[in-house]
C-alpha cells in the first residue's frame, strides 16, 4: 500500500500553533506495513515550511517516504522554482478549510494554482463540504493542473448529513483533473462510537463519482488517531477499492518512483529524463 496522505511532525523543532493534547507532541513514520508514504505539509509557520521539507528529506534516508507535499503560499504569488527543483516535492498544498469565500474564490488563488502547471506540481485541496463549489470552479479555471481533494471535502459524518455533499461531490467530480483520497472520514465522525456503516454511503459515493482510479489511500495518521488505529482504517477503505489500484493511482497522481530505495538522490518524482514519458499528475480520462 502506498499512503498517499500522512503527516509527521516535532513541536520540538517547528512550530504548529494548531496542536493540541493528545497530538501535541512528536510524531514520526510509524511502523505499519506499507510500500512508502507521501508526506502532506503539517501547517507548521509558513516562514518555517522549507525547513519542514528539509526535515522529512532528513526521515526520508530512514523511512519509505516516496514524495512531499509542501506548503505554498499560492494565493499570494509564491516562489515554486525551489519547490520544483526538489527530487521529493511533487505537489504542493495551502490550506482552505476556514479561510474566506474571498480567498477560496479569488482570481489570485486561480492565478496561483494556474501556475501550478508549468512545474508539474498538483496542487491538494483541504476544505470542508461547504467549500466544495469554490474547488469546483478552481478546477474548471485549473484544467492542467491536477487537483487532490483531501478527506472527500470532508463532509458531516458525525450528523449523517449526505446533502449537499452528495451533489456538490458529483458536480467537483465531473472535472478530470480531480482525484480523491479516502481518508479523514473518521475524524469527521463520532471519535469513539463510529462503525463502518457509518463511513459507508461516503466511500460508496466517492468511488461511485471517481471510480476507482481517481481515487487514493490516505491514512491521515496520526490526526486520525483520535479516531482510529491506522490498521482499522486500511481494513475500512480496501472493502471499496483493492489495494494495487490504490497504490497505482498515488503513482500516477504525485508521479512517483517505486522501489526507489530511500535516499537514492533520484528517488521522489519520476522525471522525464528518468525513462517515463507520462505527465506526472495527469488524470485518467
Amino acid at each position: 500500500m502506498i499512503d498517499a496522505h500522512i503527516h509527521f511532525w516535532d513541536p520540538e523543532r517547528l512550530h504548529y500553533a494548531w496542536l493540541e493534547p493528545p497530538l501535541d507532541r512528536r510524531f514520526l513514520p510509524p511502523d505499519v506495513d506499507v510500500e512508502g508514504f507521501v508526506f502532506v505539509q503539517a501547517d507548521c509557520r509558513d516562514e518555517e515550511a522549507w525547513a519542514e521539507v528539509e526535515w522529512v528529506t532528513a526521515l526520508a534516508e530512514h523511512h519509505p517516504v516516496l514524495g512531499i507535499v509542501a506548503y505554498a503560499p499560492v494565493h499570494a504569488r509564491a516562489d515554486l522554482e525551489p519547490l520544483a527543483a526538489h527530487p521529493l516535492v511533487v505537489g504542493v498544498r495551502k490550506l482552505l478549510q476556514g479561510e474566506p469565500d474571498t480567498l477560496v474564490g479569488s482570481e489570485a488563488l486561480v492565478a496561483g494554482v494556474a501556475a501550478l502547471a508549468e512545474y508539474d506540481l498538483t496542487f491538494d485541496a483541504c476544505v470542508t463540504h461547504g467549500q466544495l463549489p469554490l474547488v469546483t470552479r478552481l478546477a474548471g479555471r485549473c484544467p492542467d493542473v491536477t487537483i487532490v481533494l483531501d478527506h472527500l471535502g470532508k463532509p458531516d459524518v458525525a450528523h449523517h448529513r449526505l446533502d449537499p455533499w452528495r451533489a456538490d461531490l458529483e458536480a467537483l467530480a465531473a472535472h478530470p483533473n480531480v482525484v480523491c483520497k479516502l481518508s479523514g472520514l473518521t475524524t469527521e465522525a463520532d471519535h469513539d462510537r463510529w462503525t463502518s456503516r457509518d463511513v459507508a454511503p461516503y466511500l460508496e459515493h466517492a468511488v461511485a463519482c471517481f471510480g476507482p482510479q481517481r481515487c487514493l489511500f490516505g491514512s491521515d495518521w496520526p490526526v486520525a488517531t483520535l479516531a482510529t488505529s491506522y490498521e482499522r482504517w486500511v481494513e475500512v477503505v480496501l472493502g471499496y477499492v483493492p489495494e494495487p489500484v490504490l497504490s497505482a493511482n498515488a503513482v500516477r497522481v504525485y508521479g512517483l518512483r517505486r522501489g526507489a530505495a530511500t535516499g537514492e538522490p533520484d528517488a521522489g518524482r519520476d522525471r522525464p529524463d528518468q525513462g517515463d514519458d507520462r505527465p506526472r499528475g495527469a488524470a485518467p480520462g
